[in-house]
């Protein structure tokens, strides 16, 4: 049942792979499909009827998402970035940029504004399927737990009052107009500055994106007694002073204390629920005794949750002084 999804994943990964080693004739139709064993026209249809959208046209956009940053962050001139990611001309390229952001290259490198790109797609996690781990293996890795200092910084992001969970989350979202996950992270991404920017480019990731929770009266109980109103969004320097997208909003966070429950890196396919239950363990267990701390729940307070397998599964949690 969920074989096609599973090769689905096989070509979105393969294709991120190819664009960024500027490998694009190793990213056609006719060789991913001969690589899978199947026809173009079978991979066609199952791409289109899994991901909702045409092969070409997610490469294509795709392509645009990375040619994107490049022309926001780099110095190369916009031809060169054009011929990297397989556009035959300046015109061709120019023409493809704007169709899609509704900027050229050149204007968008003189003012670059938040834009919806098309982040990478995930047709097959287990998780969301309900189908859980596929082995034991446990990760030998303890958990680091630590007090820091974060600096001031602003939080870029969208709420929700009723959400319970990350699934649920943008289940809500995806009926508000502009707020859906696509959407949402397609703006977040294109974004430069972001505090926890890695480089990568999903949701939840390494891209800089992250859930938050404010901790607020009118906000739904969490697992913890806390009432919080769940958020996605990035952090941002304090002085941040680009473009806010209008389905957005920007908070300022002041410096504060905060308790990190840290797992480093671990097999999302095999590992994620063990690694879940050993952190709501450890955050249940840990007695604040001797530290000269106890947990916040101040109104306003910040909750942060970092989910990156390849790096960390975070939890940062306010604490103040007693």
């Amino acid at each position: 049942m969920y074989e096609w999804h599973k090769q689905i994943k096989v070509i979105v990964d393969e294709i991120d792979e190819c664009i960024k080693n500027r490998n694009c004739e190793a990213i056609t139709l006719r060789f991913l499909s001969r690589n899978l064993g199947y026809s173009e026209f079978h991979t066609t249809r199952k791409f289109k009827e899994i991901t909702g959208m045409q092969f070409k046209d997610y490469l294509r956009n795709r392509k645009l998402a990375f040619a994107l940053k490049e022309v926001r962050d780099s110095e190369k001139s916009i031809l060169d970035i054009a011929f990297d990611y397989g556009f035959s001309s300046h015109e061709a390229f120019t023409r493809a940029f704007k169709g899609i952001y509704g900027v050229a290259p050149s204007e968008y490198r003189k003012n670059p504004m938040p834009v919806v790109l098309r982040t990478k797609i995930n047709p097959f996690d287990r998780y969301f399927f309900g189908l859980g781990e596929i082995g034991m293996v446990k990760s030998a890795d303890d958990i680091k737990i630590y007090f820091v200092t974060i600096p001031a910084h602003k939080f870029l992001h969208i709420r929700n009052y009723e959400s319970n969970g990350y699934w649920d989350f943008w289940q809500k979202q995806s009926l508000i107009p502009g707020q859906d996950c696509e959407t949402i992270c397609g703006l977040l991404d294109s974004i430069k500055g972001k505090l926890d920017d890695y480089g990568g480019s999903e949701p939840n990731s390494g891209s800089g994106q992250i859930m938050a929770y404010i901790i607020d009266p009118s906000g739904r109980l969490c697992d913890w007694g806390i009432p919080r109103i769940e958020c996605y969004g990035v952090r941002l320097p304090i002085d941040y002073n680009g473009e806010v997208p209008p389905q957005m909003i920007m908070m300022d966070v002041p410096e504060a204390e905060y308790i990190v429950f840290e797992h480093g890196p671990f097999d999302y396919e095999q590992e994620n629920r063990s690694v879940e239950e050993k952190m709501e363990k450890a955050m249940a267990a840990f007695d604040f005794t001797g530290t000269g701390y106890c947990l916040d729940t101040s109104p306003g307070r910040m909750i942060y949750f970092y989910h990156d397998p390849e790096q960390f599964w975070k939890y940062i949690r306010p604490v103040r002084k007693v």
